[in-house]
């Protein structure tokens, strides 16, 4: 397998800024890191919100790229 795709599912803080799960992407892209893959391309896009209190989500795609 030469590319991997994964999406990982940021959930925004309810106070203040930035995402409250930024170690469940650091880990996604540590984990494909240490398979022998680098990281090629991210994106990322809003996927709405799931109501008062549940913070907003943001998606973030990742393709990785074989390095052996």
């Amino acid at each position: 397998m030469h590319y991997v795709v994964l999406q990982v599912i940021l959930k925004e803080k309810l106070l203040g800024t930035g995402s409250g799960n930024l170690t469940a992407l650091e880990k996604t892209i540590n984990d494909q890191v240490a398979k022998g893959y680098r990281l090629h391309t991210i994106t990322t896009a809003s996927s709405g919100s799931k109501g008062l209190g549940g913070g907003d989500r943001i998606q973030a795609t990742m393709v990785f790229e074989s390095i052996g």
